[in-house]
């Protein structure tokens, strides 16, 4: 269950959230099993952050930093990502089905079982990926 502190902070600004995580570099925001569904998340700071069956079916990240987050089992059904950074990222299990990650890094990235249905990847880097078992 996510943190309720960490939460409420992220229904904020992108600059507020920024600016908490920099001033607080030891914390990794929990926000495990949260609903984000549909929410404006563009440019946050979400590197190394928790989001272990997160919901964030039709979010808008563009530009979001996710490098080195866990997102196994996460819903990112038709997720906007778009130039997200995605480096180091676990996705394994999760569901990009429909999702865009046109231009989106995803350097390293796990993404062992996640369901890429029509997943849009063009101009995605995937270098280094894991993609099998």
């Amino acid at each position: 269950m996510a943190n309720l502190t960490h939460l409420n902070l992220l229904y904020g600004t992108a600059y507020a959230w920024n600016l908490w995580r920099s001033d607080n570099p030891d914390v990794i925001p929990d926000l495990r099993e949260a609903s984000l569904t549909y929410r404006d998340l563009r440019w946050f700071d979400l590197s190394d952050a928790d989001l272990r069956e997160a919901n964030l079916t039709g979010a808008y990240m563009m530009q979001t930093v996710l490098s080195n987050a866990d997102l196994r089992e996460a819903t990112m059904f038709r997720t906007d990502l778009r130039e997200a950074n995605l480096r180091g990222a676990d996705l394994r299990e999760a569901n990009l089905g429909g999702a865009d990650l046109t231009n989106a890094s995803l350097n390293g990235a796990d993404l062992r079982e996640a369901d890429m249905t029509n997943t849009i990847l063009t101009g995605a880097d995937l270098t280094g990926a894991i993609t099998g078992d």
